[in-house]
């Protein structure tokens, strides 16, 4: 049961973070003291997001994925773990690593002063959405190489 439950979850949270690093990065364009209360708000949230994603994703992986990559890479998709799950492995740290960092160089406020510290929180909020676009869509075909790797071992 947590398996199918888990499948939403994953990338749910995924999505929920991304979006609350687009509010940062909206607010910070052009930043008000009101505006850096709601940033921290969103930042923190981004951050616990993306940390319920990867511990989500890490439960279905040490328990799940073995048969999932027995499918995947005996099908016509195997590149879809080969290149797509290993990539998706290696580059999901730094992306926890942005989110992570997000709330904290929000936390510094003056944003509309400093003019540095406001194109690190655009960098950074920005780098989190790009990441977790590459996550959900990485996600996406790793999902249709098991998808087909299931559907050619039934049709077989």
């Amino acid at each position: 049961m947590f398996k199918n439950l888990e499948l939403l979850l994953h990338p749910t949270f995924g999505v929920l973070g991304m979006i609350a690093a687009v509010w940062v990065f909206v607010e910070a364009l052009s930043p008000t003291p009101a505006g850096e209360v709601r940033m921290r708000t969103a930042a923190r949230t981004a951050a616990v997001m993306v940390w319920i994603a990867y511990l989500t994703a890490g439960y279905y992986y040490v328990l799940y994925y073995g048969a999932d990559k027995a499918f995947i890479k005996a099908g016509p998709w195997p590149w879809a773990h080969g290149f797509f799950m290993e990539t998706k492995e290696h580059a999901f740290f730094l992306g926890l690593l942005l989110a992570t960092l997000l709330p904290i160089v929000v936390g510094q406020g003056g944003l509309a002063k400093a003019a540095g510290r406001r194109r690190l929180v655009l960098w950074t909020s920005a780098g989190v959405v790009l990441l977790v676009l590459a996550m959900e869509g990485a996600g996406a075909i790793i999902s249709m190489g098991d998808k087909l790797g299931i559907m050619s071992r039934v049709a077989t």
